[in-house]
C-alpha cells in the first residue's frame, strides 16, 4: 500500500519529533553538560578548563556498568581521580552530580587546605584541581531503579600535602 504524501509527511513528523525527544533524554547528560559546571568551578578559580577524554570516558561507561547491579558508591581503585554521584527517586542528571560536589567548596578552606569539622570536601578538590586536565563521565541507571554517575580525572588530584589550585 502507498503513502500518500500527507500520510508521509505525518509518518516523518512522528519520526523526527521522536528522535528529537531521544536526544533530549540524553542531552543533559552529553560531555558539554559535564563540561560545562566543571569548567564554570575552574574558571571562578583561574583554573584551566578541562576537556573530554573519550579514553577516560570509556573506564568510566565500563566502571558504572558494573555499579549497575547494586548502584553502590564504591571508588574503581583505577588509575584515575574519581567523583561518584548516587540516588534515587529523581533522574539525577550531569550537572545535578557535578552542581552537588563544586557545592563542597563551602566546606573547604583553602588556607589550611583541608575541609570543615565532619565534612567532605574531596570532590570539590578534585573538581578544580589544577593539574587534571582531562575528564571523561557516564550514568547509569541500576537494577533497583537508582542512579549512578561517575567522572573520572586525568591526570589525578587531591594529593595529601598539596593544594588543588
Amino acid at each position: 500500500m502507498a503513502m500518500n504524501k500527507q500520510s508521509w509527511s505525518l509518518t516523518l513528523l512522528v519520526v523526527l519529533c521522536t528522535m528529537g525527544m531521544v536526544h533530549l533524554c540524553h542531552a543533559q547528560n552529553s560531555p558539554q553538560d559535564y563540561l560545562n559546571p566543571h569548567n564554570a568551578a575552574r574558571t571562578r578559580l583561574n583554573v584551566g578548563p578541562l576537556t573530554w577524554d573519550d579514553n577516560v570516558a570509556a573506564f568510566a561507561q565500563n566502571y558504572a556498568n558494573q555499579r549497575a547491579r547494586d548502584c553502590n558508591l564504591i571508588h574503581s581503585g583505577g588509575p584515575y581521580g574519581e567523583n561518584l554521584f548516587g540516588g534515587s527517586g529523581a533522574d539525577f542528571s550531569a550537572a545535578d552530580a557535578v552542581n552537588a560536589w563544586v557545592n563542597e567548596k563551602a566546606d573547604y578552606d583553602y588556607n589550611s587546605n583541608t575541609c570543615a569539622a565532619g565534612k567532605q570536601c574531596g570532590h570539590y578538590t578534585q573538581v578544580v584541581w589544577r593539574n587534571s586536565v582531562r575528564l571523561g563521565c557516564a550514568k547509569v541507571r541500576c537494577n533497583n531503579g537508582g542512579i549512578f554517575i561517575t567522572c573520572n580525572y586525568n591526570p589525578p588530584g587531591n594529593f595529601i600535602g598539596q593544594k588543588p589550585y
